[in-house]
């Protein structure tokens, strides 16, 4: 345990060495944000004295056509007083009928219109906050990171939530909206009053997929129009730092009914569990840019369920975090080790490896930023629950810019400790540098102690460890190219992350040319890219998987896109393992191939969602795939959205089959922006099981909500003639939560 201490120290004093190394700012001009000269109604009506003395900012078409000629006129404001940044847009429209709102459902894009603004608070050219709103006044949030890049993790988080108003119009001219955010719920640094951040705002008119934007990013990203390093540098004066404290209490009470075994074994009977609980989210602003959050007793109970999913690897599944505690700045703890791998992934605390839910006694969780040093914190505690010792799990993270403002090094690491005294400690230096233009290059090095490794007479520190490297071209006008090379010890297990596999090289590339097309073309782009990668058994330097993957996407000015892949697989199996647990893949060197065409239509319209058909051969059979996730906004009160996959697969030569059904239907509805309701049904005939998840919801304000969750777990395997007869519901809950947010 001392070796590792110091090692652990070691790479502290390292991290802190390279954070306190002068970085080289990048000139660029700024935009003085007005101060306004008198107080602001908020009512979405843009009359008062202080709007009218502003010039609107310049609005370019970003889509279908970059720099074309906009077809409806918009007139968007920014300004603040000392508490408050306000935003108004004037959205003028010819044919006000044709504004759409699909839906009245709190952080739901369904199709609307919409106006935004997105922040760089942190001014750090990688970060954002994005506030968005549709003509009936519907509020979405959301954060940014990696600037918008997803080759190195999620670069979106659309569980983020912050404390912030609107209020809109609409008349025939069109519709107005008006949002005030308060500067405590931004993060931000202000020099005597000074402040800069990065500022993007855009209006979005849903049936001509028309985007209008300020500045003029040009579209040579993937989600330019929200990109930190592309935003345009605001100053503001006189604005100080504020330090909210928000006390949110809740109070819970449900009914567990679980069915279980009787004594004898014969028959299945209900056993009921009255909850009651109580607990309490404190949010603290140590500092304008440092926020401390604590939590008593933590309860997740109106968290969705998560969706479902075939296994047809031979490898773990990956589900995201959900979970509103621990959404903030998240992406601050991300240490992307490559595809869904990581060293840190929050869902190892407060549930087990099947999904049950653990109880979290407390913790605490400080995400912002001293001086020029991002920090995040986090200490959890768990309960003990049956066979499974309490648990405390430990995150820090520190990372700052170097050389640039494009350039980023940090350090990070993770304990997670029980009370029988087994331990897993993981550490970890990255660093991502843009070298020149849009040509940037990452490292990584991660390495995870465990005492069954530690303590081996064969300890190696290699075997322990992970590196990552890539180099990449992130402009994606024209040719694009990334190059990876991941090697993975025999011992990086990080038990607070997720790893797909260990004791690999993987060397992968990809290579794009995509070209966006002129007005007259009815294509917004076309692009050619390929794919491929290939696994290295570290042990004996054989291939264990390789694949390639050309693709063609066509993406039409409507916002359709069509695209068509032909996947070429090489798999190497030494062990024999179970596709969904039923149909078995024997050992054996196996190349399939397998061609898919994917059509996903524009999400701006009322009916939207994708469909695919995939088929050829999968190992030593052949499979068919047929997915399809139709959405219909009915109206702004009802959407519905389903999804429905079916797997087929033969394995002619060996007699084995598998037929997947994977169904789900969500309905979505809402009275108002304060009622609304929700409900997931899932099927899976692999499981057997019929999983509901409905909820109500009553939004008061920010913070303080009333609940009522309703989840079933229902057995669709009605066999009697094995055992004793199952009962429809094995498991059911109802719960009503309510929390009040008190805040200054």
């Amino acid at each position: 345990m001392n070796l590792i201490l110091l090692r652990i120290s070691g790479w502290l004093v390292l991290a802190i060495s390279i954070a306190t190394a002068p970085v080289e700012t990048q000139a660029q001009e700024t935009l003085p944000l007005p101060r306004l000269s008198g107080p602001i109604v908020l009512d979405g009506r843009i009359d008062e004295p202080a709007w009218q003395e502003l010039e609107p900012l310049e609005m370019t078409m970003f889509t279908p056509t970059f720099g074309g000629q906009m077809t409806e006129p918009t007139e968007a404001y920014v300004g603040y007083d000392d508490e408050y940044l306000y935003v108004a847009g004037r959205l003028y429209d010819s044919d006000p009928t044709g504004v759409r709102t699909n839906t009245l459902y709190r952080d739901q894009y369904s199709g609307d219109d919409v106006f935004a603004i997105v922040l760089d608070t942190y001014n750090d050219y990688e970060s954002a906050v994005w506030f968005t709103t549709s003509p009936a006044g519907v509020r979405s949030d959301r954060s940014v990171s990696n600037d918008a890049e997803f080759q190195n993790g999620s670069a979106m988080n659309s569980d983020w939530n912050s404390y912030w108003d609107v209020a809109t119009t609409e008349t025939e001219e069109g519709w107005f909206a008006e949002f005030r955010i308060p500067f405590s719920s931004l993060g931000f640094q202000d020099v005597d009053g000074h402040v800069q951040m990065g500022m993007i705002v855009y209006r979005f008119i849903a049936r001509k997929n028309e985007r209008q934007l300020f500045p003029a990013i040009p579209p040579n990203w993937g989600m330019a129009f929200a990109k930190p390093s592309q935003s345009q540098r605001v100053t503001l004066e006189g604005v100080y730092a504020r330090k909210p404290i928000y006390v949110t209490p809740y109070m819970l009470g449900g009914l567990d009914q679980t069915a279980e075994l009787n004594g004898t074994g014969t028959a299945y009977q209900i056993e009921n569990d009255r909850t009651v609980e109580a607990g309490v989210d404190v949010k603290y602003a140590v500092t304008n840019n440092l926020t401390l959050d604590a939590t008593i007793n933590t309860d997740f109970a109106q968290v969705e369920a998560d969706s479902q999913q075939v296994n047809l690897t031979r490898f773990s599944l990956f589900f995201p975090e959900k979970r509103q505690f621990f959404q903030e700045r998240s992406s601050l703890f991300d240490f992307n080790t490559g595809g869904p791998s990581r060293l840190f992934h929050s869902r190892r605390i407060g549930l087990d490896d099947d999904g049950g839910q653990v109880r979290i006694l407390g913790g605490l969780r400080m995400v912002g930023r001293v001086g020029s040093v991002d920090v995040g914190l986090l200490n959890m505690q768990t309960a003990e629950r049956g066979s499974l010792a309490s648990e405390n799990f430990g995150v820090a993270r520190l990372r700052r810019q170097v050389f640039n403002p494009f350039s980023t090094v940090g350090a990070i690491v993770t304990t997670r400790a029980n009370m029988d005294g087994d331990y897993s400690v993981g550490t970890g230096l990255d660093g991502i540098f843009r070298v020149t233009g849009d040509e940037y290059f990452t490292v990584k090095v991660a390495s995870t102690f465990n005492p069954d490794t530690v303590g081996s007479p064969t300890y190696s520190l290699i075997d322990q460890t992970l590196f990552l490297g890539r180099w990449e071209r992130r402009n994606q006008n024209g040719f694009s190219y990334s190059a990876d090379y991941i090697r993975s010890g025999r011992n990086f297990a990080p038990r607070l992350g997720f790893a797909l596999r260990s004791d690999f090289t993987q060397i992968q590339n990809a290579i794009q040319y995509q070209r966006f097309h002129t007005a007259t073309s009815p294509f917004r782009s076309v692009s050619v890219r390929n794919e491929s990668s290939v696994f290295v058994r570290n042990a004996d330097r054989t291939v264990e998987s390789a694949s390639i993957a050309p693709t063609l996407q066509f993406e039409f000015k409507n916002g359709n896109e069509l695209t068509l892949t032909q996947e070429n697989n090489y798999e190497s199996v030494r062990e024999t393992f179970l596709l969904s647990d039923i149909a078995p893949v024997v050992p054996g060197e196996y190349w399939f191939h397998e061609g898919e065409l994917r059509l996903m239509l524009a999400r701006s319209g009322q009916v939207r969602g994708s469909g695919s058909v995939r088929a050829g051969t999968f190992y030593d059979g052949w499979r068919f795939r047929l997915s399809g996730g139709p959405v219909w906004s009915a109206s702004k009160h009802l959407e519905l959205g389903s999804s429905y996959t079916i797997d087929r697969i033969r394995f002619g030569g060996r007699g084995e089959t598998l037929n997947s059904h994977l169904v789900s239907l969500r309905v979505q509805t809402a009275l108002d922006i304060h009622l609304s309701a929700t409900a997931l049904l899932q099927y899976s005939n692999i499981a057997d099981r019929m999983g509901v998840n409905a909820r109500i919801r009553y939004h008061f304000r920010e913070g303080s909500d009333l609940w009522i969750v309703y989840n079933d777990d229902l057995n669709t395997d009605r066999d009697v003639l094995s055992g004793p007869r199952l009962r429809l519901s094995q498991a059911r809950t109802v719960m009503v939560k309510y929390t009040y947010t008190l805040g200054s």
